[in-house]
C-alpha cells in the first residue's frame, strides 16, 4: 500500500490520503492475468477505467508514471488534488473513438 510521508495509507493514483471508502484496483487486470492490487479512491479507480482500456492497462502494466502522463488523467489529478478523501462526483462515462458515449 502506498504511504504517505506521515506513513498514511494514500491513494495510488493521486496520492491524496484515503476516506473511509477504498477501492482495490488492479494495475494489470485480472482478465489479463494480473494479481496485484492497489488502493483507490472509489472516483479515482472509476476515472481510471473511464479513460483506459483493459487492453491498455495491461500494456501500461504498474506503471504509475504512464498513466498520470495521460492528458485527461493528468487533468483529472490538478482537479482532484485540492479535494477532500471522501468526495465524490459522477465520472463522465467512456467514449468511443468516434466520440461517443458507451
Amino acid at each position: 500500500m502506498t504511504v504517505d510521508d506521515a506513513g498514511a495509507p494514500c491513494c495510488w493514483l493521486c496520492l491524496r490520503s484515503l476516506g473511509r471508502k477504498v477501492e482495490w484496483h488492479h494495475p494489470v487486470p485480472k482478465s489479463r492475468g494480473g494479481r496485484k492490487t492497489v488502493a483507490l479512491h472509489p472516483i479515482c479507480h472509476r476515472t481510471v477505467h473511464a479513460v483506459f482500456l483493459n487492453v491498455e492497462l495491461a500494456r501500461i502494466g504498474s506503471a504509475r508514471d504512464k498513466l498520470v502522463e495521460h492528458p485527461d488523467m493528468a487533468r483529472f489529478l490538478r482537479w482532484i488534488a485540492t479535494k477532500e478523501p471522501d468526495f465524490h462526483a459522477p465520472t463522465a462515462r467512456r467514449r468511443d473513438r468516434q466520440g461517443r458515449a458507451k
